[in-house]
C-alpha cells in the first residue's frame, strides 16, 4: 500500500508539472487542457467511414530527410486523422515506406509533373502540411510553389513549417493573405521571416508583439511561433501562450504539432 500511495503521489506531481518546465499548475487547469483534446480527437463510431475524420497529406521528403515527414504523418494517425499521403522524392519513399505501413507514400516530388501527381489527389485531403524533411533543392521547391497555388485555388487548410518555411521567406507572396495558412517557425525562422517581410528591427523583448506584427504583415495569416511558450496570433486577437510536456525539444516539436482540423484548419 505504501509504494502504491508513492506511486500515484509521483503521477500526480508528474501531471501537475505538464504545463511547463519551471511551473506547477492546478489539476483543474489540466482537466480542461484535457477537454480541449477531447474536443478535438474524433470520436469512435460505426457510423463513419475510413477517412471521414481527416485526410492529410505530407509534401517533404528528400534523400537527406525521412524521419521529419514520418512523424508528421504518423502523429496526424495517431491524434485521429485516417489517412496520411506523404508526397516525397523518389530516394525518400522506400525509406519511409518502411518505418510504417499506415503511411501512404507517393514518390513524385523530384519529379517533372510533381504538381499534377500532387494536385490530383488534392480533392481528396482535407488539409496539406508542407515543409517537414523538403531540403532545399531547386527542382522540389519549384514543385512546392506550385503545389502552394494549386492548393490555395482549392481553399484547402495548409501548415507550412521547416523548410516550406525557408521557401516562404524567399518568396513571401505565396502565402500573403491566405487565411487557412498556419505558420510555425521557431526562432530562427521567425527571425528570417521577419526580415524577410518587415526588414526592420525585431523587438526581442516582445514576443507576443512581434508575432502580432509579423501575422498582419502577412495578411493576417496565423502565425505559431515555438518555444519554451508557444505564442499565437492570426493579426487580429491577442497572442496565446500554449505549455508543451516537459522533454520536449523545441527544434523536433514542428514535425508532431501541426494536424490540422479538416473542419478549422487549426493545429
Amino acid at each position: 500500500m505504501g509504494v502504491h500511495c508513492v506511486a500515484v503521489g509521483a503521477c500526480g506531481r508528474v501531471l501537475q508539472r505538464a504545463f511547463s518546465l519551471h511551473t506547477a499548475h492546478p489539476t483543474k487547469d489540466m482537466e480542461s487542457f484535457f477537454q480541449l483534446v477531447r474536443n478535438i480527437v474524433p470520436a469512435l463510431t460505426l457510423k463513419k467511414h475510413k477517412g471521414q475524420d481527416g485526410r492529410i497529406g505530407i509534401v517533404g521528403g528528400c534523400q537527406e530527410y525521412t524521419g521529419a515527414p514520418y512523424f508528421a504523418g504518423i502523429s496526424a494517425l495517431k491524434v485521429g486523422a485516417d489517412l496520411t499521403h506523404v508526397f516525397c522524392a523518389r530516394e525518400a519513399a522506400p525509406v519511409i515506406k518502411s518505418y510504417s505501413p499506415e503511411l501512404i507514400v507517393h514518390p513524385v516530388l523530384d519529379s517533372s509533373n510533381a504538381v499534377e501527381e500532387v494536385e490530383k489527389w488534392l480533392p481528396r485531403l482535407h488539409a496539406l502540411v508542407v515543409g517537414p524533411g523538403l531540403g532545399r533543392d531547386d527542382l522540389i521547391l519549384n514543385n512546392v510553389r506550385g503545389i502552394l497555388e494549386a492548393t490555395k485555388a482549392r481553399d484547402i487548410p495548409v501548415v507550412i513549417d521547416a523548410d516550406g518555411l525557408w521557401l516562404i521567406a524567399q518568396q513571401p507572396a505565396l502565402i500573403h493573405g491566405y487565411q487557412k495558412a498556419i505558420l510555425t517557425p521557431n526562432r530562427v525562422e521567425f527571425s528570417r521571416l521577419w526580415e524577410a517581410v518587415l526588414s526592420s528591427p525585431m523587438d526581442t523583448q516582445n514576443h507576443s508583439g512581434s508575432v502580432l506584427k509579423l501575422s498582419q504583415a502577412l495578411g493576417n495569416i496565423t502565425v505559431v511561433q515555438k518555444g519554451e511558450h508557444d505564442v499565437i496570433s492570426n493579426g487580429q486577437q491577442v497572442p496565446v501562450h500554449y505549455w508543451w510536456l516537459p522533454g520536449v525539444l523545441a527544434r523536433s516539436r514542428g514535425n508532431v504539432t501541426i494536424r490540422p482540423s479538416r473542419n478549422t484548419g487549426a493545429p
